[in-house]
């Protein structure tokens, strides 16, 4: 059966950029900046930097030039949320090895369209001959169908200003791969399971990379000389408690071919860990482990404390902690707040970015809490009821 194409809402680029549990670095366009900076004699407008971490974005007639074609992805039954909120931040960070926020502006993807976009990640067939994912054999086995391999794709575009204007210096291209590809013998059906292996799932992205790269080269606002940085994803299964993370990439100067790939080393995992071996600094699982120790004693009102922590190599980035809780009361939240802040302060690992969310049982956000690489102190904000 044929997959749909999924566009989906703001709501979950909007979560992305606010706090990417894949990516936990400072990856947000703009910086929390609290003014627009406008420039008549050199004609754009920008939403200002408050941080060198962060780009500033680009502002058309008022308004924050939103991605012509974020969001669109192949359908898959219960689709892994965390994939799509790890996705477009970790773009942004290999980025910045690239184009650097001193030196370049962030506009959100304007050379593809949603419609090419759509064409692209859909089978290759008669009626849609640019497809990327292979034509549908009509097999409904799971070691005999043609799986689709292309989950998503995205673009994001960045900026120098010349001769008082900003003209396109830089495309990063996202590329996300499945490893588990979902689909239904009939509609409304059981869902099933084509896995794909890893060699495979590289074999596959690298052919959609440089397909991609020669599409791009021929449209007129990238040309031959723009640099474009390919960066490959792997999709986790829907089942997973963490997002996917970025394999590969590769920078292309100019011209069609890739001349090489580059590790990215990246690893997340779920903490606490069923087996420590899993995690690649065993101290990090430990500590972890006393927080949520200590977290769970003092407040037994919890049902669950748990984290995504990303890595590369054996070197942690960051860390996204989860806390469910049952509590009601403003006094019970602020105190368990205040409470969180200080066990994380002594147990949780230093050195790297951690927000930690709490919510209610229902799902409702009741408290944040967040503290920069730089930082030994939690920012803390408790959620009214008014």
């Amino acid at each position: 059966m044929k997959k749909k194409l999924l566009v989906l809402t703001s709501l979950f680029a909007s979560t992305a950029m606010l706090g990417a549990c894949g990516n936990l670095g400072k990856a947000i366009s703009g910086g929390g900046a609290s003014q627009v900076v406008t420039s008549k004699k050199k004609g754009y407008q920008t939403t200002g930097q408050t941080d060198t971490d962060y780009y500033q974005g680009i502002i058309k007639d008022g308004r924050y030039l939103t991605n012509k074609a974020r969001g669109v992805g192949v359908y898959q039954n219960s689709d892994n949320m965390l994939n799509l909120k790890s996705f477009e931040a970790g773009m942004m960070n290999l980025s910045k090895e690239q184009f650097p926020t001193k030196s370049y502006v962030f506009r959100e993807g304007q050379v593809l369209s949603k419609d090419t976009v759509e064409k692209w990640l859909d089978r290759k067939s008669k009626d849609n001959p640019d497809g990327l994912n292979p034509e549908d054999n009509g097999k409904k086995e799971a070691d005999k169908r043609n799986p689709i391999y292309v989950q998503q794709i995205e673009e994001q575009d960045y900026m120098q200003e010349k001769d008082g204007k900003l003209s396109l210096a830089g495309v990063t291209i996202g590329i996300g791969m499945n490893q588990k590809d979902y689909y239904q013998k009939e509609e409304y059906g059981a869902t099933y399971t084509t896995d794909i292996s890893n060699e495979k799932m590289k074999e596959e992205g690298q052919k959609a990379a440089t397909t991609i790269l020669a599409r791009l080269r021929q449209k007129s606002e990238i040309g031959n000389d723009t640099p474009i940085l390919i960066c490959m994803f792997k999709q986790a299964p829907n089942d997973s408690l963490v997002g996917g993370s970025f394999y590969a990439y590769a920078l292309s100067k100019s011209g069609t071919s890739i001349s090489s790939w580059t590790d990215t080393d990246i690893k997340s995992v779920v903490l606490p860990a069923t087996d420590s071996s899993s995690v690649p600094n065993e101290n990090d699982a430990t500590s972890f482990s006393a927080f949520m120790n200590k977290t769970q004693s003092f407040f037994p009102n919890l049902a669950g404390v748990t984290a995504q922590a990303q890595y590369k190599g054996k070197e942690l980035q960051g860390m996204h902690v989860n806390i469910t809780t049952q509590f009601y009361s403003m006094t019970e939240i602020t105190s368990f707040a205040q409470f969180v802040s200080q066990m994380a302060r002594t147990y949780l690992p230093s050195g790297v970015p951690i927000d930690i969310t709490i919510k209610g049982s229902d799902g409702t956000v009741q408290a944040f809490l967040s503290r920069d690489s730089g930082q030994t102190s939690y920012y803390t904000h408790v959620f009214s009821s008014y």
